[in-house]
């Protein structure tokens, strides 16, 4: 059985593979050039961290900090994809978050993307 992927999903898969490479090398730039200037990223790390965000940051800057803390604290932070689902919208990710002497975090996290551009992330785990 052949499937048809459509153009709009797979431009959506690029951009979720374009992600976990830049989050890998923990190249700031290179992700933040993915989201768009005022796009929305929830994570149940983020507001246990800053409760005040109630887990939500708002726009690249806000994102360059969270990120910027992140892998200043955890140098070893890496992701193993497991699955990508994409359609005209939105990618959906499941991976395996790994940090040295840590146990494995089983993540899924959706993407929406208008014109190309990240506008909102959310994280889901345990």
């Amino acid at each position: 059985m052949v499937f048809f992927i459509p153009m709009t999903s797979q431009k959506n898969l690029s951009i979720a593979h374009a992600w976990f490479e830049a989050f890998n090398a923990h190249n700031l730039d290179k992700l933040l050039s993915l989201y768009d200037e005022d796009a929305e990223h929830f994570s149940p790390k983020l507001k246990i961290r800053h409760p005040e965000t109630n887990g939500i940051v708002k726009g690249q800057t806000a994102l360059r900090t969270w990120w910027e803390d992140a892998f200043e604290r955890l140098p070893s932070l890496q992701y193993k994809v497991t699955s990508l689902t994409a359609d005209s919208d939105r990618v959906f990710m499941e991976y395996v978050r790994h940090v040295e002497n840590e146990e494995n975090l089983l993540v899924a996290e959706v993407l929406e993307i208008k014109e190309g551009m990240i506008v909102a992330s959310r994280v889901y785990h345990g």
